[in-house]
């Protein structure tokens, strides 16, 4: 089982290590474009309104994209990320927010049996999306989430799924979906800092807006861009997942090996011993014997 992971962890590992470098560009693109916009409007009496995914509104209904395995044998990867979750849905609820107001969406089996059996089932079943990780299903809940957002059934989508940091780390991350502010790179939320390989961390240097040339004009990519940014959004942290995923069974599985290799001498070890107890017991049988 440890070579069967190992060997899908490489293979995810690739897969987000080719994604990152278009991701971070894509934000750095869409960043650039929308301060040259905002300054643009700066200097304009006629002010246009905001962009309908970046509309700041009071909180009032959430939806949480909640990233797990299918399966089992992982260590505590779905256990820190089911109590994650809980975490964040109680920590809606006491700043104000009912049961029907919190939507959960889970992506994995593990993390759907967790919400229906505390009482926040799904509609729509994204296991698959778990085991094959799919842009046309990350594309198709990202355009699902944004319909909900624009026409107000949420007031801010969130992402929260283990960041794989390295084989031996893959802590919980939060990541605010929507509102997208102003076209900058989601915010990451974690334990301790932003982790490393994160959109924000690794963007690329910035470019003077005035290097690029557009057309037909700024407000038209852009409106091209935040949607794309947005799939591609989902897509990465359903790989970034599924990564994690896979390097955290891989050290389930050594550990298991190792424990069960040292399982297996202490027992010979104490098989020995009960052997030549055994043997030692007979000879002084037979030489109490001799002697009587």
């Amino acid at each position: 089982m440890k070579m069967v992971a190992s060997a899908k962890l490489h293979k995810a590992q690739q897969a987000i290590g080719n994604m990152l470098p278009y991701e971070q560009l894509l934000l750095r693109v869409l960043e650039d474009l929308s301060a040259h916009v905002a300054a643009l409007a700066a200097g304009k009496t006629e002010q246009r309104p905001a962009h309908l995914l970046t509309v700041q509104r009071p909180v009032h209904r959430v939806a949480i994209v909640a990233f797990s395995s299918n399966t089992s044998l992982c260590g505590a990867f779905n256990a820190s990320i089911i109590r994650e979750t809980l975490s964040v849905i109680r920590e809606y609820r006491d700043a104000g927010l009912a049961e029907e107001d919190i939507d959960v969406f889970p992506v994995g089996r593990k993390m759907a049996d967790a919400m229906r059996k505390n009482g926040h089932p799904c509609a729509e079943d994204y296991s698959a999306m778990a085991e094959h990780p799919s842009y046309a299903a990350a594309a198709a809940l990202s355009d699902l989430l944004q319909e909900g957002f624009a026409a107000g059934r949420f007031d801010r989508v969130e992402l929260v799924y283990n960041h794989y940091q390295s084989n031996a780390s893959q802590p919980c991350a939060r990541r605010v979906f929507l509102p997208l502010e102003s076209g900058a790179a989601p915010s990451v939320s974690m334990p301790g800092k932003v982790p490393a390989g994160s959109s924000r961390e690794m963007l690329p240097q910035a470019r003077n807006p005035e290097d690029y040339l557009v057309e037909p004009d700024p407000e038209t990519l852009l409106a091209q861009l935040r949607p794309q940014v947005l799939r591609l959004g989902i897509y990465t942290t359903l790989l970034d997942s599924n990564a994690a995923e896979h390097a955290a069974r891989t050290v389930a599985m050594q550990t298991a090996t190792d424990n069960g290799e040292q399982l297996l001498s202490e027992l010979t070890l104490e098989y020995n011993k009960g052997r030549q107890q055994k043997i030692t017991n007979e000879i002084l049988d037979i030489v109490g014997g001799s002697f009587a």
